[in-house]
């Protein structure tokens, strides 16, 4: 009984979930496009989009399939933050804000003289930036729903809003032309933003939605980089300025006008939490013992 309830706390405590949760949901969707570009290398289809763009599309089909199977056996529920409940309004919402949130961006850009239109493309050489946005549901299933979710039921909204978004913005200084700056500028603007969002509908579809849009309009409509890789859009321009005005070489992400955006969008979006009652404890604040005192941490851990 004793090493049954050893194995018990291994599977259930928040460490072992978020750790089990990455590995199952990661694994089939790196297989998927492992698999994929051997195939493609194998027959000489390694430039077409389309197909880039058909095995994202599995990959996701994977990866929501192996969070439903993750959260069935290793937390033996049924994923509500997954449910097609609310997915056509949330998602819609979610790509119209974020189209709406880098457009601001680069309106304020613009009217600084920071950015000047120079033509424009086909909207069909926009397909690599759609595919590489599409990554949106992969992040949003391991960050926000692995991560952050798990770490909000443990320790409470705030401290997993900045753990998350720390490790958001870490992950993303392997981009190409990643500085320390621009890791900590995408876990400001992007990584609370996305954790706020999650906290104040529940589901991942609000979350999805404005980060897929965020990076399609960056990359797909304005032709910048996204997250260091370089894009075509439909508009062909030029960002200038110092740095922290332009994001240098790893995009428009790292500049601190997108910043300031995103992290009034983020207030707006905690304010609707706070009000909602929506904001989580911390699991001390919680489950307090029969002596009146919060359990040990190794009960958490």
């Amino acid at each position: 009984m004793k090493k049954a309830h050893w194995v018990f706390r291994i599977f259930t405590n928040p460490v072992s979930r978020i750790v089990f949760g990455m590995v199952f949901v990661a694994l089939p969707i790196q297989g998927v496009q492992e698999l994929s570009g051997v195939l493609r290398e194998s027959n000489g289809w390694t430039d077409s989009e389309g197909l880039k763009l058909a095995t994202n599309i599995l990959a996701i089909f994977c990866g929501f399939l192996s969070y439903i199977l993750y959260a069935r056996l290793f937390e033996r529920r049924w994923p509500s933050e997954i449910s097609l409940k609310g997915f056509v309004p949330e998602f819609g919402k979610g790509l119209g804000f974020g189209a709406l949130l880098f457009s601001t961006t680069m309106l304020i850009l613009w009217v600084g003289g920071f950015w000047t239109l120079e033509g424009t493309n086909s909207i069909w050489a926009t397909a690599t930036a759609l595919g590489i946005s599409l990554a949106g549901f992969f992040e949003e299933l391991l960050v926000r729903g692995v991560l952050y979710r798990i770490l909000e039921e443990s320790l409470g909204t705030w401290i997993a809003l900045v753990l998350s978004a720390a490790f958001f913005g870490f992950v993303h200084m392997a981009n190409p032309n990643a500085t320390l700056g621009a890791g900590i500028a995408l876990a400001l603007e992007a990584g609370l933003l996305l954790a706020a969002a999650y906290s104040l509908t529940g589901r991942l579809w609000f979350a999805t939605g404005l980060h897929v849009a965020w990076n399609y309009t960056q990359g797909g409509i304005f032709g910048l980089p996204i997250s260091g890789n370089e894009m075509t859009g439909v508009l062909r321009g030029t960002v200038s300025g110092p740095n922290w005005i332009s994001g240098g070489e790893f995009g428009v992400e790292a500049s601190w006008i997108a910043v300031a955006v995103c992290l009034i969008a983020t207030a707006v979006i905690l304010r609707l939490v706070v009000q909602r009652g929506l904001v989580k404890a911390p699991f001390w604040k919680l489950n307090v013992g029969v002596d009146g005192n919060p359990p040990a941490l190794v009960d958490q851990l």
